[in-house]
């Protein structure tokens, strides 16, 4: 929560609620609010709309009791927007962040001196909000793959997500534009992979490997290229990569992992949809994400 502001010093315009009875705030503003929709009353809290007894508030699970003060305002009072070429914000609560990467951008290094990832570009925009802000890695995208990625905002989101996170994430699934056109249209890829000391990811037996699971769809192709939707089942470092090259239809562009060709200057792998259960509310959300056109345009007839 933050303190509401109003520097023209005018009254902020909208109106009143007066809670009756014990409740949730989301619960309390879909029955009060019951001529507006789901999705513009969770806009409101989004937007920084509503105050609790004078403070703007976003988190939709906060408790109410009897005689607390709802105000509903008709004017924004978003935080302070991201503008960054690299890294767009799609969603964000007070415990999670939703963003789209460029491909070219780093998720998060080590590296000393290496400032440009998507990690350092949230934890500086949020720094400059409050000091007291901090962002935590809950997963990754490799730097040629754009697409959907999402990180936690407190520590107890971070936990609980990190605990379960298999369970927790109902759904990953890419697209993929590879070289030339697989047997089946739809099948499921099990392999085993390993990393050697180069840093390739690769496949080879149960001893030596981690058991690695992808679902796959054709979606359109033409005599040289492909288009996939890969939804993960288990989700290794590189692991389309290393098994589209293992199929022998290696993901255009994608050198490293056996391209021939390099159709778009990139690799043509884009997270497209991320759903999870939201650690706090229990909600399941669901965001995606259409790959560029550019991809459909590889694989026009």
């Amino acid at each position: 929560m933050s303190n509401s502001t109003n520097p023209s010093g005018k009254p902020p315009k909208g109106y009143h609620l007066i809670v009756r009875d014990e409740n949730a705030l989301l619960p309390f503003l879909l029955d009060m609010l019951d001529q507006q929709s789901r999705s513009s009353v969770k806009s409101l809290l989004h937007n920084g709309q509503i105050q609790v007894n004078g403070e703007v508030t976003t988190k939709f699970d906060t408790p109410l009791i009897e005689g607390d003060k709802i105000f509903v305002s008709s004017e924004s009072n978003r935080k302070e927007e991201l503008m960054h070429p690299m890294l767009q914000k799609v969603w964000e609560d007070d415990d999670l962040v939703v963003v789209n990467k460029r491909e070219g951008l780093l998720s998060v290094t080590s590296a000393p001196g290496q400032r440009m990832t998507a990690f350092n570009i949230l934890a500086e925009h949020y720094h400059k909000i409050n000091q007291q802000n901090n962002v935590y890695v809950l997963h990754r995208l490799d730097r040629g793959t754009s697409g959907l990625m999402m990180f936690a905002r407190t520590t107890k989101a971070y936990d609980v997500l990190k605990a379960d996170w298999h369970s927790m994430i109902t759904k990953r699934a890419y697209i993929a534009v590879i070289e030339g056109r697989p047997l089946k249209d739809e099948d499921t890829i099990v392999t085993y992979l390993a990393e050697n000391d180069r840093m390739k990811v690769f496949c080879t037996d149960p001893m030596h490997g981690k058991n690695s699971i992808s679902h796959y769809r054709l979606l359109k192709y033409n005599n040289w290229y492909s288009m996939l939707e890969l939804e993960l089942e288990t989700g290794r470092k590189n692991q389309i990569r290393a098994q589209m090259e293992y199929l022998g239809h290696p993901i255009a562009g994608d050198y490293k992992y056996g391209a021939h060709t390099d159709p778009d200057g990139r690799i043509m792998l884009h997270a497209q949809s991320l759903h999870f259960i939201h650690p706090i509310s229990g909600e399941e959300m669901k965001f995606d994400h259409p790959a560029p056109k550019s991809f459909f345009d590889v694989v026009k007839e």
